[in-house]
């Protein structure tokens, strides 16, 4: 069966240690929904929606039960990924709008059922016949990715703070100041 990759940015948390909603904070000229999508769809996902509350300019659905947690919004995600006739998934947080193709590159190459790195549980690719039945909102992330069976490849140490993103004002602030000036930034005048 030929396997179509769709990709879902989760945007369903409440923000509270950032004070914002992190999806539209602006990353050198471009909202950090805007940056993940575009990454998706570089990476050949295709849809790419959010999961979460809030209309990002993207097809989205929303987690269940709301603010219940990542693997709600995997679960509602998957769905919506399943019925667009999607076989994996590129699960991505719309807090880590500093990831780059090539650190989804060892997780899109993964063998089935997919993988996510070492330590983190975002970014993943899952196939989602793999996710289990009994698959539950409530669960931690780590659950779903042991029952799931996916891969856990050693993440490099000069990347790992890239890919858990940002959470808090300082945590951003540190992130913008080690990435590299986006032409997009240099037009705009953006952060």
């Amino acid at each position: 069966m030929t396997q179509r990759l769709g990709a879902m940015i989760l945007t369903g948390g409440a923000s509270s240690r950032m004070g914002a909603d992190k999806a539209t904070q602006v990353w050198q000229g471009r909202t950090a929904v805007e940056r993940v999508a575009a990454l998706a769809a570089a990476a050949g996902a295709d849809p790419v929606i959010t999961v979460g509350a809030g209309d990002h300019g993207l097809p989205s659905v929303r987690d269940e039960p709301p603010l219940g947690g990542p693997v709600g919004g995997v679960l509602a995600g998957a769905a919506a990924l399943k019925q667009a006739g999607c076989t994996q998934a590129l699960v991505l947080a719309v807090d880590a709008p500093t990831l780059h193709a090539e650190d989804l590159a060892p997780l899109l190459e993964a063998l089935s059922p997919g993988a996510a790195y070492e330590g983190l549980h975002l970014p993943m690719v899952l196939e989602l016949g793999a996710i289990p039945a009994d698959a539950a909102a409530s669960w931690p992330l780590a659950r779903l990715v042991e029952r799931a069976g996916l891969a856990r490849p050693v993440c490099r140490l000069e990347v790992a703070t890239r890919i858990r993103g940002a959470n808090t004002l300082d945590e951003r602030a540190a992130l913008l100041a080690c990435m590299p000036r986006d032409e997009n930034a240099d037009k705009s005048g953006a952060d």
